[in-house]
C-alpha cells in the first residue's frame, strides 16, 4: 500500500494525520473503541483530532496504547510495535488535594454538546490560577491532550472517573 510509506504509526501519531492518510482507519478506530465515535463531530474532528496523539486517544478510550497502535499497524500492513510504556495520568488522590483549595471550576459537558471546545478557556483559567489553588474540570471523557498541555505549564493533575461518561480532572498549581 503506497500510504504505508507516508507515515509510520506510533503512539505520537496525530489522530487526524492517521485518518487523513488512511480514511478507512476512522471506522477501525471507532470499532476498536466506541468513544472514538466523537470523531464524527466536525468540531471535535477539527480541534481534538488535529492535536491528539494515538497515545492520548488510547487514554481516552481506556485501552493500552501498544494494543491500539498494533491494531492499526496490522490493518495497514506495518510491522507491530514491541511493548513500550504509554503515558500515565495520575488517578491516585494526590497529597495536594483539599477541596478547600478549590479556586474555580468548569463543567465542559455543555460546551462540548454545543460543539465548542473548552481547551482555550481551561488553559486561560489555569494560567490565572493562583499558586496553591485547585481548578476542577468536569468532562464526558478523559481530555488527554488538555492534561498534557496543563502538564507542560507545570500544572499537576488528578483524574477521577466519577461514572461512565463523567470525569473530574483536578488541576493544581504548585506554590
Amino acid at each position: 500500500m503506497e500510504n504505508s510509506e507516508k507515515i509510520i504509526i506510533t503512539p505520537k501519531t496525530k489522530v487526524m494525520q492517521l485518518i487523513e492518510t488512511w480514511p478507512e482507519l476512522e471506522d477501525v478506530l471507532i470499532d476498536y473503541v466506541p468513544a472514538f465515535s466523537k470523531l464524527k463531530n466536525p468540531v471535535l474532528r477539527k480541534t481534538v483530532a488535529r492535536i491528539a496523539t494515538l497515545q492520548q486517544a488510547a487514554s481516552v478510550g481506556n485501552v493500552k496504547v501498544e494494543d491500539l497502535v498494533n491494531h492499526l499497524r496490522k490493518e495497514v500492513g506495518q510491522d507491530l510495535l514491541s511493548e513500550e510504556g504509554g503515558a500515565a495520568y495520575n488517578i491516585t488522590r494526590p497529597r495536594w488535594y483539599d477541596e478547600s483549595r478549590l479556586h474555580s471550576e468548569l463543567d465542559a459537558r455543555e460546551m462540548l454538546a454545543a460543539g465548542e471546545h473548552p481547551v482555550n478557556q481551561v488553559m486561560a483559567d489555569l494560567k490565572q490560577l493562583p499558586p496553591g489553588k485547585i481548578y476542577k474540570l468536569v468532562a464526558p471523557f478523559l481530555p488527554a491532550p488538555l492534561i498534557d498541555k496543563a502538564t507542560s505549564i507545570s500544572v499537576e493533575h488528578w483524574v477521577k472517573e466519577v461514572s461512565a461518561g463523567q470525569f473530574e480532572i483536578w488541576f493544581y498549581k504548585p506554590e
